[in-house]
Protein backbone atom coordinates (compact mmCIF):
# COMPACT_ATOMS: atom_id res chain seq x y z
CA UNK A 1 0.00 0.00 0.00
CA UNK A 2 2.55 2.59 0.23
CA UNK A 3 4.34 1.46 -2.49
CA UNK A 4 0.94 2.52 -4.20
CA UNK A 5 0.87 5.69 -2.39
CA UNK A 6 4.72 6.74 -3.01
CA UNK A 7 4.03 5.72 -6.94
CA UNK A 8 0.67 8.03 -6.87
CA UNK A 9 2.16 10.65 -5.02
CA UNK A 10 5.43 10.73 -7.54
CA UNK A 11 3.50 11.10 -10.50
CA UNK A 12 1.07 13.46 -9.07
CA UNK A 13 3.90 16.52 -7.68
CA UNK A 14 5.72 15.56 -11.53
CA UNK A 15 2.55 15.50 -13.69
CA UNK A 16 0.23 17.44 -11.67
CA UNK A 17 -2.73 14.51 -11.85
CA UNK A 18 -4.89 14.22 -9.47
CA UNK A 19 -3.50 11.71 -6.12
CA UNK A 20 -6.17 8.84 -6.76
CA UNK A 21 -6.53 9.11 -10.57
CA UNK A 22 -2.50 8.78 -10.31
CA UNK A 23 -2.90 5.49 -8.65
CA UNK A 24 -5.28 3.64 -10.30
CA UNK A 25 -3.30 4.32 -13.77
CA UNK A 26 -0.28 2.93 -11.55
CA UNK A 27 -2.29 -0.03 -10.82
CA UNK A 28 -3.88 -1.00 -14.01
CA UNK A 29 -0.35 -0.59 -15.56
CA UNK A 30 1.13 -3.15 -13.14
CA UNK A 31 -1.79 -5.81 -12.96
CA UNK A 32 -1.92 -6.17 -16.30
CA UNK A 33 1.79 -7.92 -16.58
CA UNK A 34 1.52 -9.52 -13.21
CA UNK A 35 -1.31 -11.27 -13.95
CA UNK A 36 -0.02 -12.36 -17.06
CA UNK A 37 3.32 -12.99 -16.79
CA UNK A 38 3.28 -14.16 -13.00
CA UNK A 39 6.60 -14.69 -11.34
CA UNK A 40 8.99 -14.85 -14.74
CA UNK A 41 7.53 -11.69 -16.18
CA UNK A 42 8.27 -9.98 -12.61
CA UNK A 43 11.51 -11.34 -12.35
CA UNK A 44 12.71 -10.66 -15.47
CA UNK A 45 11.51 -6.75 -15.15
CA UNK A 46 13.07 -6.55 -11.76
CA UNK A 47 16.56 -6.99 -13.56
CA UNK A 48 16.11 -4.70 -16.02
CA UNK A 49 14.13 -1.75 -13.81
CA UNK A 50 17.23 -2.38 -11.54
CA UNK A 51 19.84 -0.85 -14.26
CA UNK A 52 17.42 2.07 -14.84
CA UNK A 53 17.09 2.50 -10.79
CA UNK A 54 21.20 2.41 -10.51
CA UNK A 55 21.96 4.80 -13.52
CA UNK A 56 18.91 7.51 -12.74
CA UNK A 57 19.95 7.90 -9.13
CA UNK A 58 23.27 7.72 -9.78
CA UNK A 59 22.98 10.55 -12.11
CA UNK A 60 20.67 12.40 -9.78
CA UNK A 61 23.09 11.98 -6.47
CA UNK A 62 26.13 13.67 -8.99
CA UNK A 63 23.37 17.07 -9.70
CA UNK A 64 22.85 17.52 -6.38
CA UNK A 65 26.71 17.36 -5.05
CA UNK A 66 27.97 15.21 -1.64
CA UNK A 67 28.00 15.07 1.64
CA UNK A 68 30.35 18.03 3.00
CA UNK A 69 28.37 20.45 1.36
CA UNK A 70 25.21 18.83 2.50
CA UNK A 71 26.15 19.23 5.92
CA UNK A 72 26.88 23.04 5.62
CA UNK A 73 23.31 23.87 4.02
CA UNK A 74 21.25 21.40 6.06
CA UNK A 75 21.51 22.67 9.70
CA UNK A 76 21.27 26.45 8.65
CA UNK A 77 18.00 26.38 6.54
CA UNK A 78 14.44 26.86 7.62
CA UNK A 79 11.10 27.47 6.34
CA UNK A 80 9.81 31.11 6.43
CA UNK A 81 6.44 30.40 8.07
CA UNK A 82 6.85 29.01 11.31
CA UNK A 83 4.93 27.70 14.45
CA UNK A 84 5.58 29.86 17.21
CA UNK A 85 6.95 29.04 20.31
CA UNK A 86 7.73 25.51 18.70
CA UNK A 87 11.41 24.10 17.34
CA UNK A 88 9.84 21.87 14.40
CA UNK A 89 11.28 24.46 11.91
CA UNK A 90 14.72 23.55 13.19
CA UNK A 91 16.80 20.94 11.41
CA UNK A 92 17.60 18.12 14.21
CA UNK A 93 20.93 18.27 15.50
CA UNK A 94 21.97 14.81 14.78
CA UNK A 95 20.34 14.89 11.86
CA UNK A 96 24.09 13.75 10.44
CA UNK A 97 24.67 10.86 13.17
CA UNK A 98 23.01 7.42 12.97
CA UNK A 99 23.44 6.48 16.55
CA UNK A 100 20.75 9.03 18.45
CA UNK A 101 19.72 9.81 21.70
CA UNK A 102 18.07 6.18 23.40
CA UNK A 103 15.07 8.62 25.12
CA UNK A 104 15.20 12.07 22.63
CA UNK A 105 15.90 10.45 19.44
CA UNK A 106 13.49 9.98 16.36
CA UNK A 107 15.00 6.70 15.89
CA UNK A 108 16.71 5.63 19.50
CA UNK A 109 20.02 3.76 18.76
CA UNK A 110 18.89 0.54 20.81
CA UNK A 111 15.74 0.38 18.60
CA UNK A 112 17.87 0.87 15.30
CA UNK A 113 20.56 -1.93 16.26
CA UNK A 114 18.33 -4.14 17.91
CA UNK A 115 14.62 -3.57 17.23
CA UNK A 116 15.15 -3.10 12.90
CA UNK A 117 17.02 -5.95 13.47
CA UNK A 118 14.09 -7.78 13.97
CA UNK A 119 12.18 -6.16 11.23
CA UNK A 120 15.27 -7.24 9.13
CA UNK A 121 15.23 -10.92 9.77
CA UNK A 122 10.97 -10.85 9.15
CA UNK A 123 11.88 -8.75 5.80
CA UNK A 124 14.85 -10.70 4.56
CA UNK A 125 14.28 -14.29 5.62
CA UNK A 126 10.43 -14.69 5.89
CA UNK A 127 8.78 -12.26 3.67
CA UNK A 128 7.24 -14.09 0.75
CA UNK A 129 8.22 -11.26 -1.83
CA UNK A 130 12.57 -12.19 -0.96
CA UNK A 131 12.09 -15.84 0.20
CA UNK A 132 9.97 -16.72 -3.67
CA UNK A 133 13.08 -15.05 -5.41
CA UNK A 134 15.57 -17.03 -3.49
CA UNK A 135 13.39 -20.41 -3.31
CA UNK A 136 13.41 -19.91 -7.23
CA UNK A 137 17.56 -19.65 -7.61
CA UNK A 138 18.49 -23.00 -9.09
CA UNK A 139 21.04 -23.74 -6.55
CA UNK A 140 21.77 -22.76 -3.43
CA UNK A 141 25.23 -20.46 -4.69
CA UNK A 142 22.64 -18.80 -6.60
CA UNK A 143 20.75 -17.77 -3.78
CA UNK A 144 23.38 -16.56 -1.77
CA UNK A 145 24.86 -15.07 -4.36
CA UNK A 146 21.67 -12.97 -5.36
CA UNK A 147 21.21 -12.34 -1.36
CA UNK A 148 25.16 -10.83 -1.60
CA UNK A 149 24.21 -8.43 -4.57
CA UNK A 150 21.13 -7.51 -3.38
CA UNK A 151 23.12 -6.16 0.01
CA UNK A 152 25.50 -4.15 -2.37
CA UNK A 153 22.72 -2.19 -4.23
CA UNK A 154 21.00 -1.95 -0.28
CA UNK A 155 24.03 0.14 0.25
CA UNK A 156 23.70 2.86 -1.89
CA UNK A 157 20.24 3.91 -0.97
CA UNK A 158 21.94 5.99 1.02
CA UNK A 159 23.60 8.14 -1.37
CA UNK A 160 20.76 7.60 -4.04
CA UNK A 161 17.90 8.23 -1.78
CA UNK A 162 18.64 9.42 1.73
CA UNK A 163 21.38 12.39 1.63
CA UNK A 164 19.29 13.42 -1.93
CA UNK A 165 16.23 13.75 0.38
CA UNK A 166 17.87 16.17 2.56
CA UNK A 167 19.05 18.09 0.05
CA UNK A 168 15.60 18.81 -1.24
CA UNK A 169 14.64 19.67 2.10
CA UNK A 170 17.27 22.23 2.04
CA UNK A 171 16.54 22.91 -0.83
CA UNK A 172 12.93 23.86 -0.54
CA UNK A 173 12.26 24.61 3.15
CA UNK A 174 8.91 25.94 2.25
CA UNK A 175 7.27 22.95 0.67
CA UNK A 176 9.13 19.90 1.87
CA UNK A 177 10.51 21.18 5.32
CA UNK A 178 7.13 22.81 5.79
CA UNK A 179 5.90 22.68 9.65
CA UNK A 180 2.76 24.98 9.70
CA UNK A 181 -0.33 22.16 8.68
CA UNK A 182 -2.16 25.10 6.49
CA UNK A 183 0.95 25.99 4.26
CA UNK A 184 1.17 21.67 4.37
CA UNK A 185 -2.35 20.71 3.64
CA UNK A 186 -1.89 23.34 0.45
CA UNK A 187 1.61 21.57 -0.60
CA UNK A 188 1.18 17.79 -0.60
CA UNK A 189 -2.36 17.70 1.05
CA UNK A 190 -1.49 16.71 4.52
CA UNK A 191 -1.38 18.59 7.47
CA UNK A 192 1.63 16.84 9.53
CA UNK A 193 4.21 16.89 7.02
CA UNK A 194 5.28 17.14 3.48
CA UNK A 195 8.86 14.81 3.64
CA UNK A 196 7.33 12.45 1.38
CA UNK A 197 7.57 14.90 -1.79
CA UNK A 198 11.54 15.28 -0.96
CA UNK A 199 12.43 13.03 -3.98
CA UNK A 200 10.31 14.14 -7.08
CA UNK A 201 10.41 17.93 -5.86
CA UNK A 202 14.01 17.32 -6.63
CA UNK A 203 13.71 15.60 -9.88
CA UNK A 204 11.21 18.12 -10.87
CA UNK A 205 13.17 21.28 -9.70
CA UNK A 206 16.96 20.23 -10.88
CA UNK A 207 17.01 17.68 -13.35
CA UNK A 208 16.89 18.96 -17.49
CA UNK A 209 14.16 17.71 -19.27
CA UNK A 210 15.26 14.66 -20.76
CA UNK A 211 16.80 13.12 -17.73
CA UNK A 212 13.47 14.50 -15.64
CA UNK A 213 11.99 12.06 -17.87
CA UNK A 214 14.09 9.05 -16.96
CA UNK A 215 14.16 9.61 -13.45
CA UNK A 216 10.03 9.39 -13.82
CA UNK A 217 10.51 6.32 -15.44
CA UNK A 218 13.06 5.24 -12.63
CA UNK A 219 10.48 5.59 -9.64
CA UNK A 220 7.79 3.90 -11.70
CA UNK A 221 10.53 1.08 -12.84
CA UNK A 222 10.98 1.00 -9.21
CA UNK A 223 7.64 0.84 -7.86
CA UNK A 224 5.77 -1.29 -10.22
CA UNK A 225 8.52 -3.73 -9.10
CA UNK A 226 7.65 -3.41 -5.65
CA UNK A 227 3.91 -4.28 -6.34
CA UNK A 228 4.06 -6.41 -8.93
CA UNK A 229 6.14 -8.74 -5.90
CA UNK A 230 3.91 -7.83 -3.28
CA UNK A 231 0.45 -8.98 -5.95
CA UNK A 232 2.56 -11.86 -7.19
CA UNK A 233 3.56 -13.25 -3.86
CA UNK A 234 -0.07 -12.48 -1.61
CA UNK A 235 -2.04 -14.27 -4.71
CA UNK A 236 0.22 -17.13 -4.32
CA UNK A 237 0.10 -17.21 -0.75
CA UNK A 238 -3.74 -17.21 -0.64
CA UNK A 239 -4.48 -19.21 -3.41
CA UNK A 240 -2.05 -21.88 -1.83
CA UNK A 241 -2.00 -21.46 1.84
CA UNK A 242 -5.95 -20.65 2.31
CA UNK A 243 -8.06 -21.51 -1.30
CA UNK A 244 -6.35 -24.53 -1.58
CA UNK A 245 -6.68 -25.45 2.30
CA UNK A 246 -10.41 -24.96 1.98
CA UNK A 247 -11.05 -26.67 -1.34
CA UNK A 248 -8.95 -29.59 -1.57
CA UNK A 249 -9.70 -30.23 -5.16
CA UNK A 250 -9.31 -27.39 -6.46
CA UNK A 251 -7.54 -27.24 -10.26
CA UNK A 252 -5.00 -25.41 -11.25
CA UNK A 253 -6.85 -23.06 -13.55
CA UNK A 254 -9.27 -22.48 -9.87
CA UNK A 255 -6.39 -21.82 -8.23
CA UNK A 256 -5.03 -19.48 -11.05
CA UNK A 257 -8.51 -17.66 -11.21
CA UNK A 258 -8.77 -17.16 -7.62
CA UNK A 259 -5.28 -16.09 -7.45
CA UNK A 260 -6.27 -12.88 -9.92
CA UNK A 261 -8.92 -12.04 -8.28
CA UNK A 262 -7.26 -12.03 -4.96
CA UNK A 263 -4.88 -9.45 -7.14
CA UNK A 264 -7.88 -7.10 -7.37
CA UNK A 265 -9.08 -7.10 -4.05
CA UNK A 266 -5.73 -5.84 -2.68
CA UNK A 267 -6.07 -3.04 -5.31
CA UNK A 268 -9.19 -1.87 -3.76
CA UNK A 269 -8.38 -1.82 -0.60
CA UNK A 270 -5.06 -0.51 -1.39
CA UNK A 271 -7.18 2.24 -2.90
CA UNK A 272 -9.11 2.89 0.19
CA UNK A 273 -6.28 2.94 2.62
CA UNK A 274 -4.32 5.77 1.04
CA UNK A 275 -6.11 8.29 3.40
CA UNK A 276 -4.96 6.63 6.15
CA UNK A 277 -1.50 6.74 5.23
CA UNK A 278 -1.64 10.18 4.66
CA UNK A 279 -1.90 11.55 8.00
CA UNK A 280 -0.17 8.77 9.72
CA UNK A 281 3.45 8.91 11.50
CA UNK A 282 4.19 12.54 10.74
CA UNK A 283 3.76 12.53 7.25
CA UNK A 284 6.50 10.23 6.87
CA UNK A 285 6.57 6.89 5.25
CA UNK A 286 9.17 5.17 6.15
CA UNK A 287 8.10 6.06 9.93
CA UNK A 288 4.70 4.35 8.56
CA UNK A 289 6.59 1.51 6.65
CA UNK A 290 8.45 0.60 9.73
CA UNK A 291 5.75 0.98 12.67
CA UNK A 292 3.26 -1.11 10.83
CA UNK A 293 5.77 -3.48 10.29
CA UNK A 294 6.62 -3.42 14.21
CA UNK A 295 3.13 -4.90 14.84
CA UNK A 296 2.97 -6.96 12.76
CA UNK A 297 6.76 -8.88 11.76
CA UNK A 298 8.25 -9.66 15.25
CA UNK A 299 6.03 -12.50 16.07
CA UNK A 300 6.83 -13.95 12.36
CA UNK A 301 11.02 -13.55 13.54
CA UNK A 302 10.75 -15.01 17.11
CA UNK A 303 8.98 -17.76 15.96
CA UNK A 304 10.89 -18.45 12.59
CA UNK A 305 14.57 -18.26 14.73
CA UNK A 306 13.41 -20.36 17.50
CA UNK A 307 12.43 -22.74 14.92
CA UNK A 308 15.34 -23.15 13.16
CA UNK A 309 17.79 -23.19 16.26
CA UNK A 310 15.59 -24.75 18.58
CA UNK A 311 14.03 -28.71 17.72
CA UNK A 312 11.90 -28.71 20.66
CA UNK A 313 9.41 -26.09 19.09
CA UNK A 314 6.15 -28.23 17.59
CA UNK A 315 3.09 -27.05 16.21
CA UNK A 316 0.98 -25.90 18.67
CA UNK A 317 3.70 -23.86 20.38
CA UNK A 318 4.40 -22.28 16.83
CA UNK A 319 0.87 -21.65 15.83
CA UNK A 320 -0.74 -20.22 19.52
CA UNK A 321 1.87 -17.91 19.55
CA UNK A 322 1.71 -16.53 16.45
CA UNK A 323 -1.35 -15.74 17.43
CA UNK A 324 -0.64 -14.27 21.16
CA UNK A 325 1.90 -11.84 18.86
CA UNK A 326 -0.45 -10.79 16.29
CA UNK A 327 -3.39 -10.19 19.11
CA UNK A 328 -1.08 -7.63 20.93
CA UNK A 329 0.89 -6.38 17.90
CA UNK A 330 -2.78 -5.66 16.72
CA UNK A 331 -3.77 -4.03 19.53
CA UNK A 332 -0.90 -1.66 19.17
CA UNK A 333 -1.42 -0.71 15.36
CA UNK A 334 -5.41 -0.20 16.72
CA UNK A 335 -4.33 2.37 19.26
CA UNK A 336 -1.85 3.88 16.77
CA UNK A 337 -4.77 4.37 13.68
CA UNK A 338 -7.39 5.26 16.88
CA UNK A 339 -5.19 8.81 17.92
CA UNK A 340 -4.26 11.09 15.51
CA UNK A 341 -0.95 12.74 15.31
CA UNK A 342 -0.07 16.11 16.33
CA UNK A 343 0.36 18.73 14.23
CA UNK A 344 3.19 20.82 15.07
CA UNK A 345 2.60 23.01 18.12
CA UNK A 346 -0.37 20.93 18.93
CA UNK A 347 -0.50 19.35 22.59
CA UNK A 348 0.00 15.47 22.28
CA UNK A 349 -3.03 13.78 23.55
CA UNK A 350 -1.93 10.03 23.08
CA UNK A 351 -1.37 7.54 25.93
CA UNK A 352 1.90 7.11 27.24
CA UNK A 353 2.16 3.39 25.29
CA UNK A 354 2.10 5.52 21.99
CA UNK A 355 4.11 8.64 22.50
CA UNK A 356 6.53 7.09 25.06
CA UNK A 357 7.42 3.64 23.89
CA UNK A 358 8.97 3.66 20.13
CA UNK A 359 7.88 1.73 17.95
CA UNK A 360 11.39 -0.15 17.41
CA UNK A 361 11.04 -0.49 21.20
CA UNK A 362 7.73 -2.15 20.91
CA UNK A 363 9.08 -4.37 18.35
CA UNK A 364 11.72 -6.07 20.34
CA UNK A 365 9.29 -6.15 23.26
CA UNK A 366 6.79 -8.18 21.51
CA UNK A 367 9.72 -10.25 19.58
CA UNK A 368 10.80 -11.37 23.09
CA UNK A 369 7.44 -11.92 24.84
CA UNK A 370 5.94 -14.08 21.29
CA UNK A 371 9.50 -16.14 21.97
CA UNK A 372 8.46 -16.89 25.54
CA UNK A 373 5.24 -17.67 24.29
CA UNK A 374 6.31 -19.88 21.99
CA UNK A 375 8.84 -21.97 23.97
CA UNK A 376 6.00 -22.28 27.05
CA UNK A 377 3.17 -23.74 25.23
CA UNK A 378 5.71 -26.05 22.79
CA UNK A 379 7.53 -27.47 26.70
CA UNK A 380 3.84 -27.97 27.24
CA UNK A 381 3.04 -30.20 24.34
CA UNK A 382 4.59 -33.40 22.56
CA UNK A 383 7.67 -32.57 21.11
CA UNK A 384 8.08 -33.68 17.20
CA UNK A 385 9.73 -36.42 16.08
CA UNK A 386 13.50 -37.12 15.80
CA UNK A 387 13.09 -38.81 12.82
CA UNK A 388 10.54 -35.62 10.88
CA UNK A 389 12.77 -33.21 11.67
CA UNK A 390 15.39 -34.27 8.83
CA UNK A 391 16.46 -30.67 6.59
CA UNK A 392 14.39 -28.58 8.69
CA UNK A 393 16.67 -27.12 11.20
CA UNK A 394 19.87 -25.74 11.68
CA UNK A 395 21.26 -29.03 13.63
CA UNK A 396 19.45 -31.51 11.18
CA UNK A 397 20.29 -29.67 7.71
CA UNK A 398 22.55 -32.08 6.58
CA UNK A 399 20.18 -35.14 7.18
CA UNK A 400 18.29 -36.80 4.77
CA UNK A 401 14.60 -37.41 5.01
CA UNK A 402 13.15 -40.41 4.73
CA UNK A 403 12.47 -41.72 1.45
CA UNK A 404 8.52 -41.22 0.04
CA UNK A 405 6.76 -44.10 -0.81
CA UNK A 406 6.30 -43.09 -4.51
CA UNK A 407 3.54 -45.61 -5.48
CA UNK A 408 0.84 -44.81 -1.96
CA UNK A 409 1.74 -41.29 -2.45
CA UNK A 410 0.03 -40.93 -6.11
CA UNK A 411 -2.98 -43.01 -4.69
CA UNK A 412 -3.26 -40.36 -2.11
CA UNK A 413 -2.81 -37.42 -4.35
CA UNK A 414 -5.60 -38.79 -6.85
CA UNK A 415 -8.02 -39.35 -3.86
CA UNK A 416 -7.67 -35.29 -3.28
CA UNK A 417 -7.44 -34.35 -6.43
CA UNK A 418 -8.92 -36.81 -9.25
CA UNK A 419 -7.29 -34.94 -12.14
CA UNK A 420 -3.82 -36.28 -11.01
CA UNK A 421 -2.49 -39.08 -13.20
CA UNK A 422 -5.66 -39.10 -15.82
CA UNK A 423 -4.68 -39.21 -19.03
CA UNK A 424 -5.65 -36.23 -20.90
CA UNK A 425 -5.48 -37.50 -24.67
CA UNK A 426 -9.08 -37.59 -24.56
CA UNK A 427 -9.91 -34.28 -23.52
CA UNK A 428 -11.30 -31.94 -26.38
CA UNK A 429 -9.52 -29.05 -27.86
CA UNK A 430 -10.52 -25.78 -25.83
CA UNK A 431 -12.05 -23.00 -27.99
CA UNK A 432 -10.05 -20.16 -29.11
CA UNK A 433 -11.55 -17.81 -26.26
CA UNK A 434 -9.83 -20.19 -23.51
CA UNK A 435 -6.92 -20.54 -25.42
CA UNK A 436 -6.52 -17.16 -25.27
CA UNK A 437 -7.55 -16.86 -22.03
CA UNK A 438 -4.66 -19.84 -20.48
CA UNK A 439 -2.17 -18.37 -22.43
CA UNK A 440 -2.52 -14.27 -20.96
CA UNK A 441 -3.20 -16.14 -17.35
CA UNK A 442 -0.08 -18.29 -18.25
CA UNK A 443 -2.04 -21.80 -17.87
CA UNK A 444 -0.59 -24.60 -20.52
CA UNK A 445 -3.40 -26.13 -21.93
CA UNK A 446 -1.26 -29.22 -23.50
CA UNK A 447 -0.14 -32.00 -20.84
CA UNK A 448 3.03 -31.69 -19.16
CA UNK A 449 6.15 -34.35 -19.72
CA UNK A 450 5.74 -37.65 -18.25
CA UNK A 451 8.64 -38.44 -15.91
CA UNK A 452 9.78 -42.29 -14.31
CA UNK A 453 9.66 -42.67 -10.83
CA UNK A 454 13.08 -42.41 -11.19
CA UNK A 455 13.19 -39.29 -13.09
CA UNK A 456 11.45 -37.94 -10.39
CA UNK A 457 13.88 -38.92 -7.64
CA UNK A 458 16.38 -37.22 -9.32
CA UNK A 459 14.84 -34.51 -10.22
CA UNK A 460 13.46 -33.77 -6.35
CA UNK A 461 17.58 -34.31 -4.99
CA UNK A 462 18.62 -31.66 -7.52
CA UNK A 463 16.13 -28.97 -6.82
CA UNK A 464 16.56 -30.06 -2.71
CA UNK A 465 20.74 -30.12 -2.89
CA UNK A 466 22.23 -27.60 -0.32
CA UNK A 467 25.26 -29.13 -1.86
CA UNK A 468 27.46 -26.17 -3.77
CA UNK A 469 30.59 -26.23 -6.12
CA UNK A 470 34.23 -25.16 -4.15
CA UNK A 471 34.61 -22.01 -6.43
CA UNK A 472 31.18 -20.60 -5.94
CA UNK A 473 30.78 -21.04 -2.72
CA UNK A 474 33.66 -19.53 -1.89
CA UNK A 475 33.11 -16.74 -4.17
CA UNK A 476 29.74 -16.07 -2.14
CA UNK A 477 31.60 -16.22 1.27
CA UNK A 478 34.44 -13.82 0.18
CA UNK A 479 31.97 -11.25 -1.11
CA UNK A 480 29.47 -11.91 1.71
CA UNK A 481 33.12 -11.06 4.10
CA UNK A 482 33.52 -7.86 2.25
CA UNK A 483 30.07 -6.36 2.07
CA UNK A 484 30.02 -7.16 5.97
CA UNK A 485 33.53 -5.02 6.47
CA UNK A 486 31.99 -2.21 4.14
CA UNK A 487 28.57 -1.93 5.87
CA UNK A 488 31.16 -2.04 9.43
CA UNK A 489 33.27 0.89 8.05
CA UNK A 490 29.29 2.62 7.07
CA UNK A 491 28.31 2.51 10.31
CA UNK A 492 31.69 3.58 12.43
CA UNK A 493 31.72 6.64 9.80
CA UNK A 494 28.33 7.52 9.77
CA UNK A 495 27.02 6.50 13.58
Amino acid sequence: MTDIFSGALFIQVSLGWNLYLSTVILLAVTAVYTIAGGLTAVMYTDVLQTVIMVLGASVLAFIVGWFEGLKEKYSTVVPSVIVPNTTCHLPRTDAFHMLRDPVTGDIPWPGLIFGLSVLATWCWCTDQVIVQRSLSAKNLSHAKGGSVLAGYLKMLSMFFIVMPGMISRALYPDEVGCVDPKVCETVCGAKVGCSNIAYPKLVMGLMPVGLRGLMIAVMMAALMSSLTSIFNSSSTLFAIDIWQRLRKKATEQELMIVGRVFVLILIVISILWIPIIQMSNSGQLFDYIQSITSFLAPPITALFILAIFCKRINEPGAFWGLMFGLVVGGIRMIMEFSYKVPSCGEEDPRPSVLKDVHYLYFALILCVLTGIAIILISLCTPPIPEEKLASLTWWTRHRKAPAIDLVSYKSESAEVNPSVGESDGDEPTPPCWKKLYFWFCGISSSPGPTLTEEEKAVLERKLTSIVEKPLSRTACNINAIILLAINVFLWGYFG
